[in-house]
């Protein structure tokens, strides 16, 4: 189902993955520039492979969701005058994030595009877009941010929050859709008002989601109360707030929702107090089996087993330990221990990774880690504080597989 390639001009860590999902496809671009000119140059080298990339699909594609990861917050204004110039009124909903590129580069990109017959296009403004095929509702929302977090995160996540669900009301969707979340917070690990940054933004979360029965995406989700999306809380340099989210529609009967934990690992929600007065709410995976295919996003995952990090100071061991995790959560095993059998992936089913890293000196191992165990999935490495003081990387991404023939449904 995922075929990965460079493109057709490889940058550093340029490449792409295409995803046949039978009455749909998805090309996932991970794209960074191979030269170190100016600022605009390097982002003319990342439209142009973006363009050349889309034409050699066998179908016309259209770029629904995209992520930049900018070294220099002052390079924003030029970037989004240079994207809106190449969109025109085709323009996909975006996040900007001061995450710099691990390659040296001034940016990098993750860009989503989706293909097929059927697929509908709806736009809301610039933070909204609906994408519709097969009695299927996507809504993608983006850009969210709030300005007030460097003195109180607390309102300021309270505020997106408030803003995204008017957003996705707007689009004609909700909270109780959503299967992932991003939230991208600066000093992620400084002391905020009353606590650290990171457990502000996990009580106001925590707050805002009371009531929410989440994944109300199907008639029959499977998915009792209390369960929540699966999710991303990272660092990026600055003090502000971004956050993303992604909903999904539909009432067919063949559509499943499943969340998925690592039976290795404390689920986050229930975290003892002392890692977070209100434990993070996340699912370390959800999984969707939408006819015979299989699509699992997985969460920002780190070192951590129970609910302990792993290997202080060590890259390379919590490398190898982070992407054991991720290896247990697709595992056909773990599927079956959550009710879903004939399902499950591997690590070479991802179409992506984003791997977040502490410290730029450890861009080297990781990579070479990555490479020898994901092998040529398209990848971003971006600088970025983790949620622990002592966790040096953390990796999230999204899986595409095929459910076997005869495949149950979910707790019958």
């Amino acid at each position: 189902m995922v075929t990965a390639q460079a493109g057709p001009k490889p940058a550093e860590t340029g490449a792409y993955s295409f995803v046949d999902l039978g009455d749909s496809a998805r090309v996932a671009l991970m794209l960074a520039p191979k030269g170190r000119g100016a600022f605009g140059e390097q982002t003319q080298e990342v439209l142009s492979t973006l363009r050349a990339v889309l034409a050699r699909q066998p179908q016309p594609m259209a770029v629904t969701f995209q992520t930049v990861f900018l070294r220099q917050a002052r390079d924003q204004a030029e970037c989004e005058r240079l994207f809106a110039a190449h969109y025109g009124a085709q323009a996909p909903v975006t996040n900007y994030v001061l995450q710099p590129p691990c390659c040296g580069a001034a940016l990098a990109l993750e860009a989503w595009a989706i293909g097929g017959p059927d697929v509908r296009l709806e736009r809301f403004g610039s933070h909204a877009l609906a994408v519709s095929y097969d009695s299927v509702r996507w809504v993608y929302c983006a850009g969210i941010g709030a300005a007030n977090t460097p003195g109180d995160v607390y309102a300021g996540t309270r505020a997106a929050l408030s803003q995204m669900r008017n957003v996705l009301a707007q689009a004609g969707s909700g909270f109780e859709h959503v299967v992932r979340t991003w939230f991208y917070l600066g000093g992620i690990t400084e002391p905020g008002t009353d606590t650290q940054r990171y457990q502000e933004l996990n009580r106001a979360r925590t707050e805002f989601y009371q009531g929410i029965h989440f994944c109300r995406a199907m008639a029959d989700p499977h998915i009792p109360h209390g369960l929540y999306p699966a999710s991303t809380g990272i660092g990026m340099a600055g003090a502000s707030l971004m956050a993303s989210c992604l909903t999904l529609q539909t009432q067919r009967p063949d559509a499943l929702l499943l969340p998925l934990e690592n039976p290795q690992q404390t689920p986050a929600y229930a975290y003892h107090p002392r890692y977070s007065p209100q434990s993070p709410k996340f699912s370390r995976a959800m999984a969707l089996v939408l006819g015979q295919y299989v699509t699992t996003w997985i969460s920002g995952t780190a070192s951590i087993v129970n609910s302990e990090s792993r290997h202080p100071g060590d890259i390379a061991g919590q490398t190898e330990q982070t992407l054991d995790n991720i290896e247990r959560l697709l595992a056909p095993e773990n599927f079956a221990f959550h009710g879903l059998r004939n399902a499950g992936a591997h690590l070479r089913d991802l179409a992506k990774v984003r791997v977040y890293l502490k410290r730029p000196e450890d861009f080297g191992p990781c990579r070479e880690i990555c490479l020898r165990r994901l092998g040529p999935v398209p990848a971003i490495y971006a600088v970025a504080d983790i949620c622990r003081p002592e966790l040096l990387v953390e990796i999230e991404g999204v899986a595409f597989s095929r459910l076997l023939p005869a495949g149950p449904a979910a707790g019958k």
